[in-house]
């Protein structure tokens, strides 16, 4: 528990600076892989280009590396469910057109 806990907090550290220009962001799911000290997580946020996108992101906490493994666009129906939930990168007014797009 407290070594998933600690590879959450070094992820968070590189992730949010990364996500905050598509804020707000929320968390879909979260899978740890303790043996690699690494974690598999999928991020959805609306993009500026390609409209609400699933992007799928592996954390290597040992290398302190976060790889981006594919996104794929998330359906209307999907939404109302995810954005019920807190959102993992809060905004007070979301500026979508200015992120940059990658």
């Amino acid at each position: 528990m407290e070594q998933s806990m600690e590879l959450k907090s070094k992820r968070d550290t590189k992730c949010i600076p990364h996500l905050s220009q598509y804020a707000p962001v929320w968390i879909v799911d979260e899978t740890y892989i303790l043996e690699d000290d690494a974690m598999l997580f999928t991020a959805v946020f609306q993009h500026p280009e390609y409209g609400w996108v699933g992007r799928r992101y592996r954390y290597d906490g040992f290398n302190d590396v976060l790889y981006h493994k594919g996104q794929t666009l998330v359906k209307e129906g999907n939404l109302n469910s995810i954005q019920e939930q807190s959102p993992y990168v809060e905004t007070s007014v979301a500026d979508i057109p200015n992120s940059y797009g990658g």
